[in-house]
């Protein structure tokens, strides 16, 4: 997960671009910044894939085979 201070910085990096611009260094700092907060938003999204199952409106299980060896190969590890 990403600190509060993280989160904190990369809305202040949006607002000073939006407002006077960045530097070339803060400009790198927001795209490291962004890139970590996207990874963490991805895994946590993965996460949460990994404990759902689809269901149609008959009670089926529908889930997506891909989603289903997902889970599969999570239970292995």
């Amino acid at each position: 997960m990403i600190g509060k201070e993280k989160l904190e910085r990369i809305n202040t990096l949006a607002k000073k671009a939006k407002s006077e611009g960045l530097t070339d260094k803060e400009k790198q700092e927001q795209h490291e910044l962004r890139q970590e907060y996207l990874k963490n938003v991805r895994k946590s999204f993965k996460n949460q894939l990994k404990t759902m199952t689809v269901v149609d409106w008959e009670g089926n299980d529908v889930t997506p085979q891909k989603l289903r060896d997902m889970q599969e190969r999570e239970r292995k590890h």
